[in-house]
């Protein structure tokens, strides 16, 4: 389940850079802010399918960012 979360999140992470010229990575950044918000404030309980949701989402779009910078930076290449 996390992997095909994680999977499915980098394609529409991709999806989105592709064919949005106007997409940055501070736009994505402040996307992932939010989702670290959202992440803290389980008062409730979200359970582990919503927990582990969270956490790939999270962690796809962290991953998203560190390749895009890498990319910017000339670490990675396309």
């Amino acid at each position: 389940m996390y992997d095909n979360i994680f999977e499915q999140e980098i394609r529409g992470l991709r999806r989105r850079r592709e064919s949005d010229p106007n997409c940055t990575v501070a736009d994505i950044e402040g996307v992932l802010q939010h989702l670290y918000i959202m992440d803290g404030a389980d008062w409730y309980g979200r359970g582990d399918v919503q927990d582990t949701t969270m956490a790939a989402t999270i962690a796809a779009y962290e991953y998203f960012i560190a390749d895009w910078k890498a990319k910017a930076a000339g670490v990675l290449k396309d």
